[in-house]
């Protein structure tokens, strides 16, 4: 389905002015996970806390860009209350959108406004910072 351009664009924008869940939390059940890009300012951590597996809270907080705040502000929000397992669902299908593959757009939200980065290489790592964070997180806490 082909969502309006400027649509996309004011979701990134709002997302990116009025990020939600940016703040961390010093609380140590939380998981926390530091990301920094090597080619841009992205540098952010993630934190979130997940008990019996399902994800009651995600946070983050650092110095991000446009594509790397707004994303993972959308992913903050649509990951929380979620299974572990439907979390990583989402996040597998996020990764496809990225890569230009199948996926559920309607499991993705939001964050079906970053269908196009993946057009745009230079973008792709900002578009994903965020997201990589939590499926580290997701991983370390199935680990446990």
């Amino acid at each position: 389905m082909a969502i309006d351009s400027t649509l996309l664009r004011e979701i990134i924008m709002d997302h990116y002015e009025y990020p939600r869940n940016k703040e961390l939390i010093e609380d140590t059940s939380y998981l926390s996970r530091h990301m920094a890009s090597d080619s841009c300012i992205d540098d952010i951590t993630v934190q979130s806390k997940i008990s019996n597996g399902m994800i009651k809270d995600i946070r983050f907080d650092g110095t991000a860009c446009t594509i790397a705040t707004s994303s993972t502000s959308i992913m903050t929000e649509l990951l929380v209350d979620k299974s572990v397992e439907e979390a990583k669902e989402i996040v597998e299908n996020y990764f496809s959108m990225i890569d230009q593959k199948e996926y559920d757009e309607d499991l993705l939200e939001e964050a079906v406004a970053f269908q196009n980065v993946g057009k745009q290489a230079n973008r792709i790592n900002c578009a994903t910072i965020g997201w990589k964070a939590m499926r580290e997180i997701i991983k370390e806490s199935e680990g446990e």
